[in-house]
Formats: C-alpha cells, structure tokens, sequence
C-alpha cells in the first residue's frame, strides 16, 4: 500500500509554499513597535496572526490578561500597516478565492451537488436524524482530506473535536484500506479532541488556532461531530446540556454565537474547511403550516446564519442516504444519492 505521506506534500511543494504564506506571522509587529511579550500573551488565547487581530473585536483584546486599552490600540494600528482594512475590487477579491479547495466526500454525486466537495474558508454543515449518514461523513472526510486531489490540492492533517463519543478510528482504518492508503498513516495525522463542556470546546478552539499557525498549511480540515481542516461531530450536543429551559436560551445563544463566529475567524484565517453535523428536533410550528417535515436542525437562526453551506441528510433505501442542499451562496437547491458503504461514503449503485 502507498503511504499517505508519499502522496501528500512531496508532489505539490509549489501549493504547499502558497499554503504557508497564506497568513501573517503576528511576530511581525515586533517591527512595529509591539514587543515581545505582548505578542505571547496574544497566542495564549490562539490568536497568532495579523489578521485575527483583525477579526478580533478591541473590547476581547482588551479582556486579554495584561493588555490595556492602550496598548490595544498600538496593537491594532500595527496589524492596520500590515493588512488591507478597507475596500477591494472584486476582481481582487476573486483572486483570493482561487486558493479555495474542495475535499472530496468519497461519492462522485455529493460531490458534484457541492460543486467539487467540501469548501474550505467556509462552514459546512450536515444536519439529520440518527442514521442518516453524519458521522460516516465525518469519518471519510477524515481519510479524504488526507489525499491529493483536484486543482493541485495536496491534502494534510485533521482535527477531530467529538462531544458525542462518537469518533471511531477503527472505521478510518477500512475508509484507509478502500482508498488504498497506510492506515497507520491516516491515523497519525488525525489529532483528536473529546469535549466535554461548551466551555472546553472554546478552549479546544484557542488550541486549534495555535495548532493551524505552527504547522501552517499543512492542516485542511477541521471536524466538529454534533461542526490544514476541522470536524466538529455535534455542534449543538454540549449546549443543550450545559445551557437547559427557556431561561438560559439566551446565555446559550450567545456562547453558540461566540463559537461558531470562531469557526469562521479560523476557516478563512487559516484556509481551511469546517465540517460541522447537527441533530433535528420536532418543530412546533410545522402543523400550522403543513410542512412535509415537521423536524428541523437545532441552533435556530444563529447556527443557521453562521454556516456557508447546509446540507439535509436523510434515508433512503437500504444503505442508501439522501443529500440536499438546504441553503448555500453559490449552489442550486438540489439533491444527491450517495451510499453508506464499509469503505466510508460512496456513490450508490443503481
């Protein structure tokens, strides 16, 4: 079997190059006057570039142990010289896209509903009832990211951060075998996280970030089960149970906001792409409007507004699931048949 390692990075050193470069070392405002030790105290809390300064709002820099509101303000004024604050062309701005990539869900047909895969600088999210293929998902994912792809994508590592118990590594094991790949090597390159409090995925966060700007580039994905990447496997999971009744709905809502606003500071900071799953519950209101479905995804209009891309996952026959694009910027509404597989996520037969 070939090994992950001689298919990822050796071949595609040029993208590798333009992977690194992607982000500022937040060490250069030594330049600008910032010293030393203010800029430790910044990657303390995972922000270790020039444009999470940036993203970060003057009241939380100032909530920083040890920074002041002056020496914020000196701090923003650097990161200012070093990046464009204001305007660009689209034109521009379109140049910037082209380093997006795409990772393959393992199923010719998802990817082609998803225009090519899963996006990186964005978060996409899967939300479905048990059995409908989220956390098979995610596990393929695990092992796709790793492998070269279309349009000099040279694959990387993983994080994997589970608030449900749910990530299993001997199913990346035969997802590995399918793609003809070491196993070994596909676990050695996935770095996995158990969360057990909304608290600790924040702290996960900070980690991830620190984690995404020491080896830069090399990481693509981030999983969370539930949402360079990431895997968040649950992303509602731990809220629900930190945050209980109607008279900490608010408090939750905030801490969620706060989360995934993070999550999209990460995935265009770092270029890379966000896989989040989400559970369904019974809606309410759906007799009143005599909705086919009377179930929707959990998080309400904050989870809804913070992903990129929602995907809808129900069953179909057998091992057959369904996939369907409940709301993306750039793709049309439809749906894609694709097959739960030994090997992971595949197309269906017919």
């Amino acid at each position: 079997m070939k090994s992950v390692e001689d298919q990822v990075v050796e071949d595609e050193a040029g993208y590798q190059d333009d992977e690194v470069s992607f982000f500022q070392d937040i060490d250069l405002l030594q330049k600008y006057g910032i010293n030393m030790a203010d800029i430790k105290k910044l990657k303390s809390v995972g922000i270790c570039t020039v444009k999470g300064i940036q993203m970060t709002t003057r009241r939380a820099l100032c909530n920083v142990k040890g920074l002041s509101e002056a020496k914020v303000d000196k701090i923003k004024e650097a990161a200012g010289k070093l990046l464009i604050t204001g305007f660009q062309t689209a034109s521009e701005y379109s140049m910037k896209r082209r380093q997006v990539f795409h990772i393959t869900t393992g199923s010719l047909e998802f990817d082609k509903l998803l225009g090519g895969g899963i996006e990186s600088m964005a978060i996409t999210e899967a939300f479905g009832e048990f059995r409908t293929g989220k956390t098979q998902l995610s596990h393929t994912l695990c092992v796709t990211a790793q492998l070269p792809g279309e349009d000099g994508y040279s694959g990387g590592k993983v994080i994997f951060i589970d608030t449900e118990n749910t990530f299993r590594p001997d199913r990346l094991k035969d997802i590995a075998e399918r793609f003809n790949v070491d196993h070994e090597a596909v676990l050695d390159n996935v770095l996995y996280a158990r969360a057990y409090t909304s608290e600790h995925q924040m702290e996960l966060l900070d980690f991830v970030a620190a984690k995404f700007h020491e080896e830069g580039g090399v990481f693509k994905l981030l999983v969370r089960r539930e949402t360079k990447d990431k895997i968040i496997d649950s992303i509602m999971a731990l809220f629900r149970v930190d945050f209980s009744g109607r008279g900490e709905l608010a408090e939750r809502q905030q801490k969620l906001a706060q989360m995934l606003s993070r999550l999209q500071k990460i995935s265009e900071e770092y270029n890379v792409a966000v896989f989040v799953t989400n559970q369904m519950t019974a809606d309410p209101g759906a007799g009143m409007t005599f909705q086919a479905d009377p179930k929707k995804p959990i998080g309400g209009h904050i989870l809804a507004h913070a992903s990129t891309t929602r995907l809808s996952l129900r069953k179909g026959r057998g091992e057959t699931r369904i996939a369907k694009i409940f709301d993306s910027p750039d793709m049309p509404e439809n749906e894609a048949t694709f097959a739960i597989t030994p090997g992971g996520v595949a197309d269906a037969k017919e």
